[in-house]
C-alpha cells in the first residue's frame, strides 16, 4: 500500500482509480454507417444525419462493436451478463449534437475482471469494475475568443473501462495504461494511441488518512494525452490534496483539468453524479440478449495474450523473464520471432532472440514510429538464415551485422550477399597470416606497447586485422595468429 508523507508528519493513503476510453477500430460509427476513420479527413467530411443528431433519425447498433467490447472483456477476465441494454445519457455539453449520448448504466456487456500489472518486479491484478461501450462526441476546435465543432468523431465507438479504486501510485497507473494499451493491440481491436485520440484516460484521485476505511472525497482529472503527462497529474494531485488536507480544508469533489505546460491542475466544473445525467433506457434500440453460443464464438477470437506468451517463451525456449517480456511487447514482435524460430529448421531459440532483441530492434528503432517487421524489407526467414550461416562460421559475428543491415535495406537474402561480396570467414591460414603480419608492420606502437607487457593492445591490433579481412576474420583466430607473431619476434 502506497502512502505520502504530508509537511505535517500525517501520512495518506493514495487510492487511484482510471475511467479509460478506447476508440473501437471497426469500419463504421457506432450508430451509423459513417466512416469511422477520420484522424486524418477534412473537419465534418464524415457525417451523417444520425451522427449529426438530426430529428427523425433513428439508430441502428455496430454488431462488430459489440463482439470488440465482448472480446476485451473476456481478454481481462469479465463476465457477461445474460442481457444488457444501452441508455441516454443525459449533459448539456456543446460537443454533444442530441444533447445527449447512447452509452449503458446499469447492464453494460462486461462486469468484473482484473487486469495484471508489474511494478519494480512485482506482479499485481488491478480489478475492474465494468467495461461498457457507448458513442463518443463531437470535438471542439478552440480559436481565440470563438470555438468550431468537427463532427467527425461523434458517433465513433468507444469502449469505456471503468477500475476499481485500486491503485495507489503514479507509477501503478502507468503500468496499468500501458499494459491495457498492449492488451488491445494484441486483440487488434484498437489502435489505443493516445496521441490521436483514440485512447483517452481520466484519473480519480482521492486521499485518506492512513488505516482510515472511508475513501476521501475524490477529483476527476481530464485532457491528458500521454502516459507521463497522466503520472505527472497524480503526482500533482497528490501533492496539491496533500497540502489541503494538512490546512484542514475539505477536499470538494469535482473535475480538474490537467494542464500540461505547468503540470498543475485546473478546476472546471464541481463533479457530476449518475443521478445528474438523468439515465433511461434508450428508447429507439431495443435491449441485447447475449447466449452462451455467442460468448463462445467471441472467445474463440482470444490470441494469446502478452502474460501466457511470456510464460510459455520462458518455458520453450528457455529465455529469461526479461527476454520473453522484451520479444511479446508487442503481437507483431512476437510472431515474427517464432516465425523465424519455425524458418531455422531447429535452429537455436535463444540466439534468434537474442538478434530481434538487439540488432534487428536496433534497426526498427531507426526507421522510427512503431515500425514492425513486417513493415521492412527484412523478414523472419532472413533472420534465421543469418543465424544459420553464423552458426555454421559461415561468417563472423562482426560480419553478421554488416550483412543485417544490408538485407534490410535491399530485402536480398543473407546467404546473397555473403555470395556476392565474398564476405565468408576467412579459413586460410596464409591469408590470416599475411594479415596480420601487416598489421604489425603498419602499427608500431601497438606492437612495442603489446611487447612493454601492455596486452591490451593486442584487441588494437585485431581490430586492424578485422579491418584488413572486412570483418572476415575470426577474432580469437586473430589474437592466436598476431601473439604468435609477436612472440616470435623476440
Amino acid at each position: 500500500m502506497t502512502t505520502t508523507a504530508s509537511a505535517t508528519g500525517t501520512a495518506y493513503e493514495v487510492v487511484i482509480g482510471l475511467e479509460v476510453h478506447v476508440q473501437l477500430k471497426t469500419r463504421s460509427k457506432m450508430f451509423c454507417s459513417c466512416d469511422r476513420d477520420y484522424f486524418d479527413a477534412p473537419p465534418n467530411t464524415h457525417v451523417c444525419p444520425i451522427c449529426m443528431g438530426m430529428p427523425g433519425v433513428l439508430p441502428v447498433i455496430n454488431q462488430q462493436a459489440v463482439a470488440y467490447t465482448i472480446l476485451g472483456g473476456l481478454a481481462m477476465g469479465c463476465t457477461i451478463p445474460h442481457e444488457s441494454k444501452f441508455d441516454r445519457k443525459n449533459y448539456p455539453y456543446p460537443d454533444l449534437m442530441k444533447g445527449y449520448q447512447i452509452s449503458q448504466y446499469d447492464q453494460p456487456f462486461c462486469v468484473g475482471g482484473q487486469l495484471r500489472i508489474e511494478v519494480d518486479g512485482t506482479q499485481r491484478d488491478v480489478q475492474l469494475e465494468r467495461i461498457h461501450l457507448e458513442e463518443d462526441t463531437a470535438r471542439l476546435l478552440h480559436r481565440g475568443d470563438y470555438s468550431l465543432m468537427d463532427v467527425n468523431r461523434a458517433g465513433v465507438p468507444l469502449m469505456e473501462l471503468v477500475s476499481r479504486p485500486d491503485m495507489h501510485s503514479s507509477a501503478e497507473a502507468g503500468a496499468f495504461l500501458r499494459k491495457l494499451r498492449q492488451t488491445m493491440r494484441y486483440l487488434d481491436i484498437s489502435d489505443a494511441d493516445m496521441e490521436k485520440g483514440s485512447f483517452r484516460c481520466d484519473a480519480n484521485i482521492s486521499l485518506r488518512p492512513f488505516g482510515q476505511e472511508e475513501l476521501g472525497s475524490k477529483v476527476e482529472v481530464k485532457n491528458m494525452n500521454s502516459f507521463r503527462a497522466v503520472q505527472r497529474a497524480i503526482e500533482t494531485e497528490i501533492v496539491r490534496q496533500s497540502r489541503l488536507l494538512d490546512e484542514g480544508v475539505r477536499i470538494e469533489q469535482e473535475t480538474r483539468g490537467y494542464i500540461d505546460a505547468t503540470g498543475e491542475t485546473q478546476s472546471q466544473r464541481s463533479k457530476e453524479q449518475a443521478s445528474d445525467y438523468r439515465y433511461f433506457p434508450e428508447p429507439d434500440l431495443p435491449p441485447l440478449v447475449i447466449t452462451e453460443q455467442i460468448v463462445e464464438e467471441i472467445r474463440a477470437l482470444l490470441p494469446e495474450l502478452p502474460d501466457a506468451r511470456i510464460e510459455r517463451y520462458q518455458r520453450e525456449f528457455e529465455l529469461t523473464h526479461e527476454e520473453a517480456r522484451v520479444l511479446s511487447e508487442t503481437r507483431a514482435r512476437g510472431d515474427a520471432f517464432e516465425e523465424a524460430v519455425r524458418a531455422s529448421g531447429g535452429g537455436d531459440a535463444r540466439t534468434i532472440a537474442r538478434w530481434f532483441i538487439g540488432d534487428v530492434a536496433r534497426l526498427l528503432n531507426a526507421a522510427g514510429g512503431d515500425a514492425e517487421l513486417f513493415d521492412t524489407k527484412l523478414t523472419p526467414a532472413h533472420v534465421a538464415e543469418l543465424v544459420g550461416l553464423l552458426e555454421a562460421g559461415t561468417i563472423t559475428s562482426s560480419t553478421a551485422k554488416d550483412v543485417l543491415d544490408a538485407t534490410f535495406e535491399s530485402g536480398q537474402s543473407p546467404a546473397a550477399i555473403v555470395e556476392e561480396r565474398g564476405l565468408t570467414q576467412v579459413e586460410d591460414d596464409g591469408e590470416l597470416d599475411a594479415a596480420a603480419a601487416k598489421a604489425i608492420e603498419a602499427n608500431p606502437k601497438a606492437v612495442d606497447d603489446y611487447r612493454g607487457g601492455k596486452d591490451s593492445a593486442i584487441q588494437f591490433l585485431v581490430g586492424q586485422v578485422m579491418r584488413e579481412t572486412r570483418g572476415r576474420a575470426d577474432a580469437n583466430a586473430a589474437a592466436e595468429t598476431l601473439r604468435g607473431l609477436l612472440d616470435a619476434l623476440d
